[in-house]
């Protein structure tokens, strides 16, 4: 595959999509806008297929998004050989892109970071999604490894269970009084609502699920798209909402919130997917992920 795909124009692709621009890719790599164009057309003529959507910024095609990944992943294994080998470059601190979901990111996730080997000289940068989207990042190859809802692995990938991240459906005490008063299932659906953002249908789905498909849950809601922003809009009666167990507990022992609908739990399985490389930096996030899930969530 290395010869029929020249390294130095799936590094060329790689860098016009970082960069965002033809002639940023230039400046980048440190030779002129002519010959970044030549070597794209020339991957493109190479695999037949049309790898760059020419826009500003440019972005990859769905063929252009393999390319980038597997130029990715085999920056990270040259890395990991520099530093097996103790050349030039073995020195710099190891970049590691992870895409996590705002909740695990609020309750669980940021203690995995002290658990990995400080020698590793391991730096972060975590990319927070919906973990319905997080997939979406490691297809495009912009992460290595991300905290998922889907069970089904992206191609080139492994995939392993965490655990049941918990959500509980409350409000703030004040406010189910004024507008929760009479069967759940009748009053919900006209009250108030906190939402993370437009794409979370998530106390829709409890609604649906508690009038048995009848209703979803008001339009009357409201958008905090940070997971303690929520919480915090929640407990200040602005509406009810689904919180994660962990933030939820100590502000229902507190009194800050009440419990909508007991034994109405809503589960939500997590997934741990990265790239398919013997790679010990990623050994090592998979082996300190898994260690604090088993902690931090449900079974």
């Amino acid at each position: 595959m290395m010869t029929d795909l020249p390294l130095d124009q799936v590094r060329t692709l790689l860098a016009v999509v970082d960069e965002g621009t033809f002639d940023a890719a230039a400046a980048a790599l440190h030779v002129t806008p002519s010959a970044v164009s030549q070597r794209v057309k020339a991957l493109e003529q190479r695999t037949g297929r049309v790898l760059l959507l020419r826009t500003k910024p440019v972005r990859p095609t769905e063929s252009g998004e393999v390319l980038v990944r597997l130029a990715r992943q085999v920056a990270r294994l040259e890395r990991d050989a520099y530093a097996e080998l103790g050349l030039s470059g073995a020195g710099e601190p190891t970049r590691v892109s992870v895409a996590v979901n705002a909740d695990s990111l609020a309750t669980w996730f940021l203690p995995v970071l002290s658990r990995v080997p400080e020698e590793l000289r391991l730096c972060f940068e975590l990319r927070r999604e919906d973990e319905d989207h997080t997939a979406a990042l490691l297809r495009e190859g912009v992460v290595m490894a991300a905290v998922t809802s889907s069970p089904d692995p992206v191609p080139g990938c492994s995939v392993r269970a965490l655990g049941r991240m918990r959500y509980l459906p409350v409000a703030a005490p004040g406010f189910a009084a004024r507008r929760l008063g009479g069967p759940l299932e009748k009053v919900l659906p006209g009250a108030p609502v906190v939402a993370f953002d437009r794409r979370d249908d998530f106390q829709d789905d409890f609604v649906r699920r508690l009038t048995r498909g009848r209703s979803n849950a008001s339009a009357l809601r409201h958008y905090v798209p940070t997971s303690e922003g929520f919480a915090e809009a929640v407990t200040a009666g602005l509406g009810w909402g689904l919180l994660p167990e962990a933030q939820a507990e100590p502000l229902l022992r507190g009194g800050r919130l009440v419990p909508l609908a007991e034994g109405r739990a809503t589960d939500v399985p997590l997934y741990w997917q990265q790239w398919k490389l013997d790679s010990p930096a990623l050994q090592q996030v998979a082996q300190a992920v898994t260690a604090t899930a088993a902690e931090a969530l449900r079974p």
